[in-house]
Formats: structure tokens, C-alpha cells, sequence
């Protein structure tokens, strides 16, 4: 027969449970937050930057501009202000801004102010955007970094951040995407076509040029 004080004990033991898990959730609660750049093709700073550890997501998207919800095709034919860009969540708890902003440096060619790579024109130039001082020095910081480890002028901007928008689904995780495309190089997977532009526009290639050993992505 149970006794009030055995209800007692059961009733304590389960708020002590109840206790545990609900610390166990606060201690594991991550600390999310995001940081925009643009690298040039955006397929490929977001099938880089999901690679890394502590990264939750990356979003392909555009941001900079004056033309609300953009399409693709609005931006890459210019005169909308916008950068091909990607929006990528991480957990600080993990990896840091700082790291990423490091390894960001480090995938692209942050000496051109032309485009990157084969591809050309103001929607594909590299930039940081930031929302408070904090992200500006530490963007700044790893800016000054990149410098002095390249010896060569870098002209990434550190920017205010702007509205972020989404491109469609069919830029989303491309480099990963099943969908049959029709490409220079013929029909291909969306991952095989991703592979093949990648090579072909020489990405790869000329970040080893530029960074060597220091590189984080090539080829990866």
C-alpha cells in the first residue's frame, strides 16, 4: 500500500527528473547566430561553409541592394545594387565568428574587385555584411589578418547589413542537388554539374595560388 510518504518520495524524485532534464536542455541550448558574406558563386561558399563544424545552415541568397526580392536573373544581369550571398547560421559554442571569418578569407580571393574567379561583375565581388560594432571589428580584425598573411591589398568591404533574401529552391544546396540540368558540359546531376562548373571556373586553383597550405576548402 502506498503511504503519503512514499507518494511524497515519488512526487520529489520526479521534479528532481523533471529538474535534470530542463538543466540538461539549458546547457545544450545553442548559441545560434548568423553571419553574411558574399564569395563569388554562391553554390560554392555554401557547400564550403556546411562542411564546417558548428555550422547549422547556409543559405544561398542576395543582400546589398535596393531591389526588393530580387530573382536571379535581376541580379546577375546587374544594376540592382545586390551581392550573391549566403546567410550561414552557426553555434558560437562551437566555432566562432572570428574562425569563420577566417576561413572565409581564406576561400576566396579577397585581392579581386572584379568578381571572382570566372565569374564577373558587381553581383559576384566579395564582402562582409555586419549588424553591430562587435562584427565589425572582428570582420575588420580578420581582414587585417587576411592582409598581412597575403601582403597583398585586400579590398573585401566590411558592410552594414542589409535585408537578406532567399534565392529559390533550385539554388538551395545545389552542390548536393539530384535534379537533372542541362549544363555546357551536357546533361548532368545538379552535384556532378556543381563539380564540373567549380572546376572549370577555377576556384579551387587560384585560392591554392593565393593561400597555399592555408587554404581550408580546396579541393574537399
Amino acid at each position: 500500500m502506498f503511504t503519503r510518504e512514499t507518494f511524497k518520495s515519488i512526487a520529489l524524485a520526479g521534479m528532481i527528473a523533471l529538474g535534470f532534464v530542463a538543466q540538461g536542455k539549458n546547457a545544450h541550448a545553442a548559441d545560434l547566430q548568423t553571419l553574411t558574406v558574399a564569395g563569388g558563386c554562391f553554390w560554392c561558399v555554401e557547400a564550403d561553409f556546411e562542411k564546417v563544424k558548428g555550422v547549422k545552415e547556409a543559405v544561398s541568397g542576395f543582400t546589398g541592394g535596393t531591389v526588393a526580392n530580387p530573382t536571379y536573373k535581376q541580379v546577375t544581369s546587374g544594376g540592382t545594387g545586390h551581392y550573391e550571398a549566403v546567410q550561414i547560421t552557426f553555434d558560437a559554442d562551437v566555432v566562432s565568428r572570428r574562425t569563420l571569418l577566417d576561413l572565409f578569407f581564406r576561400s576566396v580571393d579577397p585581392t579581386d574587385a572584379g568578381g571572382q574567379f570566372c565569374d564577373r561583375g558587381e553581383s559576384y565581388r566579395t564582402a562582409i555584411f555586419t549588424n553591430t560594432l562587435a562584427e565589425k571589428q572582428a570582420a575588420q580584425a580578420a581582414k587585417t589578418k587576411a592582409t598581412a598573411d597575403l601582403g597583398q591589398k585586400v579590398v573585401t568591404p566590411i558592410l552594414d547589413a542589409a535585408e537578406f533574401y532567399p534565392a529559390d529552391a533550385y539554388h538551395q544546396d545545389y552542390y548536393k542537388g539530384r535534379q537533372l540540368v542541362i549544363t555546357r558540359f551536357g546533361p548532368k546531376r545538379q552535384a556532378s554539374a556543381y563539380k564540373a562548373y567549380r572546376e572549370a571556373c577555377g576556384r579551387d586553383a587560384r585560392v591554392k595560388q593565393l593561400w597555399g597550405t592555408d587554404a581550408p576548402f580546396v579541393n574537399s
